[in-house]
């Protein structure tokens, strides 16, 4: 690696050839105001609040598109630099609506940081706000186009990482507005309700619909049993808007919070995750050993199902019939355990708290979801979602007692919590499949060779001689690569390039998912993912099958793993949608 030595301020600093100003400034522990850029995403120096100078040139530039030159001595803030850019921000604001009080963004918003850390206290220009209407045709998303700073990231998170183009930019100059693509509703576009443009956004021009005020309706309900789940994920996230350290584990202070709001019981999806893995894992193996189609693909992500009936219609032969995790607890709650407790499962409202925007879509995506006789998740919440209902409660979640969840779809194994970060289905799938086949035990069920921050990740993994060929995928631009290549091996008649496909919409899986806390790094995904091993290593049992609780589950109620039973309630089917309605 070739490197590059310069001088941010008079700090000397050396980096990679090619690294950008405002990553060596980065290195040097020095600041520089952005509100277009973000680490995800390619560099557009679009807002102009990022411009330095280098010494001996009387060029300024925009630190986040310039590569640093070898030698060069860069100064990132004078008294004309702090002028040019408080005075952009000073026209930002001139166009946004000052409605901070009310905004979902307020005390977590870019730039009302940026205006109080440069100290803005009057408006020096004519306010010019468009006033555009919302757009609240998806289930999952709202669009605030009057809010809208014209940074891109939206855009660039839609088109470029995701690959999905749902949104854009049209109209010149003043004019210029970010709308989902031909000017169509959001839900009348190709939109696949990921939220990776909500989590992208700087400030509250795109967010998460919220639906806690039908949450607490239920809660206060005194006729209503109202039963709460939480991802996988959502247990390496919440920490952070309380102050705790990123990744931080807080399974049972959740517990206990969920129980101080009023829920009535409190499961956890990981208990399906397990579930999941019995129907995904025999279902791979009979493929395997029946001639089924292949390769299998994974179907716990929402915006990856949504995606694949847009654009990959053909390949719905391959998708696992396998429900979601969220959604076979649904299913379960509302009869397996509904009867035991001697409940009438209309009366139960059942909430899941996801990582994901697209949830609240797949809720009632079609009849499969209903598979109780009733809606079987009635409500979706985000992990944000829960912080704002946790906060409005008045709780001190940092120094909450920790609880366990509620019998007896509570009970959860390693396999399970891993589901929440990329490589995570595969790697809980290969556990109990390997068993399957073998009738023993994974010894050390670590499986290195799928795990990893890789967009696109392949591997062989041997069970008992079986070669089994896997692909990991996260951010759905890279599905479209791996689909393709198996599209191409279709249409010559050779052999499929893998036998298990596994999915996710988000860059880095769930951990990083539509409805997360914002922080889209990769130091932040990599502090979630090792939460999430972390739980994974503490759990006495590490594999699916062996969960009492989902033993008791098939010997009680479903039989077996693909029984009638069970493709009744945790099994879904997939249909071609049109990419414009």
């Amino acid at each position: 690696m070739s490197v590059v030595h310069v001088k941010i301020n008079g700090i000397p600093v050396e980096v990679e050839a090619g690294s950008t100003v405002l990553a060596a400034a980065k290195a040097a522990g020095v600041k520089i105001p952005t509100l277009c850029n973000q680490e995800d995403l390619k560099p557009t120096a679009s807002c102009g609040l990022c411009i330095v100078k280098m010494e001996g040139s009387p060029k300024i530039q925009r630190a986040c598109a310039s590569p640093v030159q070898e030698g060069a001595s860069y100064i990132t803030d004078d008294p004309e630099l702090f002028k040019a850019r408080k005075t952009v921000i000073e026209m930002i604001l001139s166009t946004h609506p000052a409605e901070c009080l009310t905004c979902i963004r307020n005390q977590n918003c870019e730039l009302q940081q940026l205006a109080a850390e440069f100290g803005i206290r009057e408006q020096p220009f004519t306010p010019r706000v468009r006033r555009l209407p919302k757009d609240e045709s998806s289930p999952s998303i709202i669009t605030d186009p009057s809010k809208c700073i014209k940074c891109g990231r939206c855009v660039e998170v839609c088109q470029d990482l995701q690959g999905v183009y749902a949104l854009e930019f049209i109209g010149r100059g003043d004019e210029v507005q970010m709308v989902p693509a031909c000017g169509l509703n959001l839900s009348e576009s190709p939109c696949v309700k990921c939220g990776q443009c909500a989590a992208h956004c700087p400030v509250g021009a795109i967010y998460e619909r919220d639906d806690t005020d039908k949450v607490r309706d239920a809660i206060y309900d005194a006729d209503k049993i109202v039963v709460a789940n939480m991802a996988p994920s959502v247990r390496v996230a919440i920490g952070e808007g309380f102050g705790l350290p990123e990744g931080t584990v807080t399974t049972g202070k959740i517990y206990t919070a969920l129980r101080q709001i009023g829920f009535d019981k409190v499961f956890d999806t990981n208990f399906a995750a397990d579930l999941t893995i019995m129907e995904e894992g025999n279902e791979l193996v009979h493929r395997l050993t029946h001639g089924g189609v292949l390769p299998l693909m994974t179907s716990c992500c929402p915006a990856w199902t949504d995606y694949m009936e847009k654009y990959y219609p053909d390949m719905i032969p391959n998708f696992s019939t396998a429900k979601s995790p969220m959604q076979m607890q649904g299913a379960v709650t509302k009869t397996y355990w509904a009867e035991k407790a001697g409940i009438d499962p209309s009366k139960i409202v059942n909430v899941a708290i996801m990582p994901c925007t697209a949830k609240k879509f797949e809720i009632g995506r079609d009849s499969n979801m209903s598979s109780s006789g009733f809606q079987d998740t009635d409500i979706s919440i985000t992990s944000r979602e829960l912080i704002r209902m946790i906060k409005a409660k008045g709780i001190d979640f940092a120094h909450l007692e920790e609880s366990d969840a509620d019998s007896p779809i509570g009970e959860y194994t390693g396999a399970g919590t891993i589901f929440g970060n990329t490589g995570g289905v595969m790697e809980a799938a290969i556990r109990t499949a390997y068993f399957a086949v073998t009738g023993k035990e994974l010894e050390g069920v670590e499986v290195d060779s799928v795990r990893g921050p890789e967009g696109v990740r392949t591997a062989v993994v041997d069970v008992n001689g079986l070669k089994l060929k896997v692909a990991i995928v996260s951010g759905l631009v890279n599905a479209k690569q791996v689909m393709e290549e198996v599209r191409k091996a279709r249409a010559e008649g050779a052999e499929p390039p893998y036998h298990f496909i596994e999915v996710m919409a988000c860059k880095g899986g769930c951990i990083s998912g539509g409805g997360q806390p914002y922080a889209s790094n990769d130091a932040n995904r990599a502090a979630r993912t090792a939460g999430l091993y972390s739980d994974d290593e503490h759990c006495a049992k590490r594999c699916s099958h062996q969960n009492p609780s989902i033993k008791k589950i098939y010997d009680e109620y479903l039989g077996a793993p693909l029984s009638e039973k069970a493709e009744e309630l945790l099994h879904t089917t997939y249909q071609q949608r049109p990419l414009y309605k």
